[in-house]
This record gives C-alpha cells, sequence and structure tokens, in this order.
C-alpha cells in the first residue's frame, strides 16, 4: 500500500465500540450530517457548514470491520454532480485498543490524477484532521454508553 500523505492520531479514553458508536453517529466529521448504510461498495456522504458555507462531500465506503477499521474515498462535490473528480483522496481510520483506552490513526493518501502535496497544504490537512479526531475524542469520551 501506498504511503498516506498525511496521518495524525490521538488516544481516546474509551474502548474502541464507544469509539465506534460515536464514528457512526457522525462525530469523525463533528457538526456534519452523515448519510449512508455503512456497507463497503455503497455511498457515504457529508453534508454540514464549514467556514461559513454549506457543503456535500462524498465517497465510497471502502472497507469496514466494526470497532477496527473504516475507509472511505472522500471528495468535494462542488459542481454538484456527484461524480467522482480525477482526483480525491481515501480516509482510512484505525482504532486499536490501548489499555484500556483506544488509539485512533486516522490516514489520508491522494488518488487519481494529483498525488502531489506541498508542505503547505500538507500541514492545513494535517490541522483539518487533527480537529476532526479532536471533535471524535470529545463526544466519544463525553457521550453515554
Amino acid at each position: 500500500m501506498q504511503k498516506p500523505v498525511v496521518e495524525v492520531d490521538t488516544t481516546i479514553a474509551a474502548p474502541a465500540a464507544k469509539v465506534w458508536q460515536a464514528m457512526q453517529r457522525g462525530a469523525m466529521f463533528p457538526g456534519t450530517e452523515i448519510e449512508t448504510d455503512w456497507k463497503i461498495g455503497h455511498p457515504i456522504t457529508f453534508k454540514g457548514e464549514w467556514q461559513g458555507r454549506s457543503f456535500t462531500d462524498r465517497g465510497e465506503i471502502q472497507s469496514l470491520s466494526e470497532a477496527h477499521e473504516l475507509s472511505f474515498t472522500h471528495w468535494s462535490d462542488k459542481d454538484g454532480t456527484g461524480k467522482r473528480p480525477a482526483s480525491y483522496h481515501v480516509v482510512k481510520y484505525e482504532l486499536r485498543p490501548f489499555g484500556k483506552d483506544t488509539k485512533v490513526i486516522l490516514s489520508q493518501f491522494n488518488e487519481g490524477e494529483d498525488k502531489a502535496v506541498d508542505a503547505k497544504t500538507k500541514a492545513e490537512f494535517e490541522k483539518n484532521w487533527t480537529m476532526m479526531l479532536d471533535g471524535l475524542k470529545k463526544v466519544a469520551e463525553g457521550s453515554p454508553n
């Protein structure tokens, strides 16, 4: 497998099953409505608001192992067609037991025509994905069983 463009992680003070439940309730993209049936090969849609603008992001579930791993293609549906563009990325969440806690590793892989990422863009990706993990952490640690 290719090397990720970005990889960030956090440790969440909750078992993997609880983290997984938080992910399915939308906490993997805080403040975002997620539409999917959680089946491999099926669509996943993220709708919300970012920096004052509404957005719709789309993708397809690539792998799913409950409380262990989730990966999906991901792109912004800027033209409203819903079709995957020539360049997109794959997002992978891995959940690993870490004592009573769970280590969550989020990796981004670029696919398609444009795989090159400059340092500034990489730093922005890291910042955004770290923010996503921080949101997941807050929900998983604060939500009831």
